[in-house]
């Protein structure tokens, strides 16, 4: 695979996807576990939601290391461990990334084991592993220009 420009288009897109999808979430009863399940269409949300702004995320990610680095990864904890190899993200963050990774593994292949408990309290307290990352990729890109094309 040879190295290339990265699209800006596709990874804002991505990540405003990642943005929109947590905002979906935060605007669920969040503060109120009562009012949270009282209504199973929040878990359900909350599930779709979250998973769909992990693939987000993994997808820049896989975008910024085939296009930049001519880099193919096909596993997502992979990903992770490819833009810490490049720097891309601090050893932190791809290790978040990894974890992250494995939970969005589960909530696509072990979806029966994920119970709407574990769902809600990821969802009103640790949102903010994601935003860390997509955060992180677009502070990178900020910084690269030069491997961007607009």
């Amino acid at each position: 695979m040879t190295p290339g420009m990265i699209s800006r288009r596709v990874v804002v897109d991505r990540l405003k996807t990642v943005d929109d999808l947590l905002q979906d979430i935060r605007s669920l009863p969040l503060s109120d576990r009562k009012a949270f399940f009282a209504d199973r269409r929040n878990a359900w949300t909350a599930e779709s939601c979250l998973r769909r702004s992990l693939e987000a995320i993994f997808d820049v990610g896989r975008h910024i290391l085939a296009k930049g680095f001519g880099v193919g990864v096909s596993e997502y904890k992979e990903i992770a461990v490819r833009l810490s190899e490049k720097r891309i993200l601090s050893e932190d963050d791809a290790a978040l990334m990894g974890i992250l990774a494995g939970y969005r593994n589960r909530m696509v292949h072990f979806y029966h084991e994920v119970s709407f408990d574990e769902l809600y309290k990821i969802c009103a307290e640790d949102l903010g592993d994601v935003e860390r990352i997509g955060n992180s990729l677009r502070d990178w890109i900020k910084d690269h220009p030069e491997r961007v094309e607009n």
